[in-house]
């Protein structure tokens, strides 16, 4: 069964982006309702600044309206909004996995979740575990942090609550042993879906991304094409030092697709389209509150629509 973004899905997002919403949405709408003259277009280029698509994409994007308004001056407000909109979403477009699909690429499916201590890369884990299982996967979690005893805790408390089967190692111990351990024990119990937690202390990268070397290279020993996915969940809130973060993962363990947390803590949602400017990353899913639930697959059109949205139209 496919994962569905449902009008929940997008209410959720609506109000999870209600802060940027009335920073672009509502902004947008004002600045666009008087004369638009150079000074609106500076005006523009702030707004999209502030939150946060970053500097050289919000010149990018003004500039586009830019040219419109020179070629036909009397282009209405609502057009050039719109051009917005859909230059937005084009922007977002890039190759994602099918959510049925993905489950078939391998058997069980492997998914490496790397990330900053503090991101809520653990949670993250959970909620996918309880998203897989509504759908109907056996899920196992590798709890492969050794690093952080927290860690393994946290997730083993995420296990017992979701009724999933977790395999954890020692404190201490070598992650790639447990890396090894879990795929043996998702082989032996048909598992559908393994989730794969790992240290994230990226102030010390040379013996991390070392260690998340070794944990790929066991995966793939095991099964060729694994890990199948390798998602870094990244802290919206952190705006434009999520992109570091990302730039620094990528270099090191190639990344296939993004999970941005804590966009509800945030007036700086405009963060997804910058990150996917700078990497050409899919985001895979977005966080909108403390829920089970509340992680969503990302769908670019309901993001954008949600990006947009005033108060007066809710």
């Amino acid at each position: 069964m496919l994962f569905r973004f449902l009008k929940s899905g997008y209410e959720n997002v609506k109000k999870a982006l209600a802060k940027t919403g009335s920073l672009i949405g509502e902004k947008l709408a004002s600045l666009f309702k008087g004369k638009i003259d150079e000074a609106a277009l500076e005006q523009l280029e702030q707004l999209l600044y502030e939150a946060d698509l970053g500097a050289h994409y919000a010149r990018q994007l003004t500039e586009q309206i830019r040219q419109t308004l020179k070629k036909d001056p009397a282009t209405p407000s609502e057009q050039l909004i719109q051009q917005l909109r859909e230059t937005l979403l084009k922007d977002l477009q890039v190759d994602s996995i099918n959510d049925q699909a993905e489950i078939k690429i391998g058997n069980p499916h492997v998914i490496l979740v790397v990330g900053v201590n503090g991101n809520g890369k653990t949670t993250s884990i959970a909620k996918l575990a309880y998203r897989y299982k509504e759908n109907g996967k056996k899920v196992l979690i590798g709890a492969a942090d050794t690093f952080r005893a927290a860690a393994v805790e946290q997730l083993e408390t995420w296990a017992d609550r979701l009724q999933v089967d977790i395999v954890k190692g020692h404190s201490k111990s070598d992650p790639a042993a447990v890396v090894f351990d879990t795929l043996a024990a998702a082989k032996a119990r048909n598992a559908d879906i393994v989730l794969i937690d790992t240290a994230g202390r990226l102030h010390t990268k040379a013996p991390l991304m070392q260690e998340l070397e070794k944990m790929r290279r066991i995966c793939n020993k095991i099964d060729q094409q694994a890990p199948h996915e390798t998602l870094l969940v990244l802290d919206a809130t952190t705006g434009q030092n999520a992109i570091d973060q990302a730039h620094t993962f990528h270099k090191f363990t190639p990344l296939t697709g993004l999970i941005l947390t804590k966009l509800d803590g945030t007036a700086k949602g405009g963060i997804v389209l910058a990150i996917h400017q700078k990497l050409n990353l899919p985001v895979r899913f977005i966080g909108v509150g403390e829920g089970l639930e509340d992680l969503q697959p990302f769908e670019p059109k309901a993001f954008i629509d949600a990006l947009f949205a005033s108060r007066e139209a809710s």
